[in-house]
Formats: C-alpha cells, structure tokens, sequence
C-alpha cells in the first residue's frame, strides 16, 4: 500500500456531529454570489478530539496561507485579527437548543459533496439527509484575501451520515403528523 501523505489542513470530524441548515444536494446562491453547498456541522464541546484537530488545521491553514494573507500589505495579520470558522454556538447562537454547549463551523463547496451512509453505501435518497441528521464530515480549511475581507475558510469535502436525529428547523414531519388516530378534526 502506498503511504497517504496527510494533508494537515483536512479534518475528518467525529460521529456525533449534527447537520444543520444542510443544503448538500442543490446549490443555492447567497446575495446573487456564486451556488454552493453548504452545511453547518455542530460540534459538541466535549468531542474535544475533534475541536483540537479543527484548531491545528486551522493554524495550517493560517501558516500555509500567509503570503495570501499578506496580500499587499507589509505584515501578515495576527490569526487573532482576522475571521476563522469555528464559532461558539453557546455565544452566537444562544437562542438555538440545536447550539447549546457546542461549537459550529459552517462548511460549503461549489461542486456537491460525496455522501455515504455508515456502511460507506451511497445515499441517493435526499429524504435521508436533513437538518438534524449525525454524522461524519470531510472538511478542508484555508486561507482566503478577497475583496478586503482576510480569513480562515471552511471547505465541505464528503459527508457520511451516521445515526437519524430529530429534524431541525421547526417542520414537523409527515409521520408525525399522522401517527394519531384522532380524526376527529377531519371529521368535523
């Protein structure tokens, strides 16, 4: 077997990360800017294997992108002074239960993310992929200079879903709308 050279920007997150706002089979446009997929991966606060690999990567990618980051300036800016992905859910998202007690990191990519199931099948049916769904994410971080904005990005790689969660974002599903027998209200 040839030895897989590691790339130190890439992050193979844990299995009890929850996906939110997942749009992973059709790209959508923000504010008219190019499609992309994109996935908010919710990482609890003690998957700390994960978080500690999440800051390496992005050190990597701060040290890798440098001169990227310099741009035309003299100095390369503090990785303290400038954007980075892994958000706390506790201070940015209070409000949100999906949140609590976790960090997040928003991930997107123009081409569409390879997605599996926990025995590395394909998934074809996009019911099985929701807001709320655990899994594994493929993520790669970099360093970006665009339009004056300077910072640490996070690129969607593949997704592997591991366990169904409750939905998120309020939508009750159809089988739970129609568990009851209680016709009553159809009746009526």
């Amino acid at each position: 077997m040839s030895k897989r050279i590691a790339n130190p920007m890439k992050v193979i997150t844990g299995p009890n990360t929850r996906w939110s706002y997942a749009n992973v089979w059709e790209p959508k446009s923000i504010n008219g800017g190019t499609p992309k997929y994109s996935v908010s991966l919710i990482i609890p606060k003690s998957d700390t294997a994960t978080l500690t690999k999440i800051k390496a990567a992005i050190e990597a990618a701060y040290k890798e992108g440098e001169a990227k980051l310099r741009g035309n300036g003299k100095t390369v800016p503090a990785l303290s002074a400038i954007k980075t992905p892994l958000r706390d859910g506790d201070a940015e998202r209070p409000d949100d239960e999906a949140y609590k007690n976790a960090y997040f990191v928003n991930a997107n990519a123009t081409t569409a993310p390879g997605i599996v199931d926990a025995d590395l099948n394909p998934i074809l049916t996009r019911s099985e992929v929701y807001s709320g769904v655990y899994g594994r994410a493929s993520i790669t971080f970099y360093a970006f200079n665009s339009s004056g904005n300077k910072g640490i990005a996070c690129g969607l790689n593949n997704l592997q879903k591991i366990r169904d969660g409750e939905p998120l974002g309020g939508k009750a599903s159809a089988e739970s709308d129609f568990a009851t027998d209680d016709d009553e209200d159809f009746l009526n």
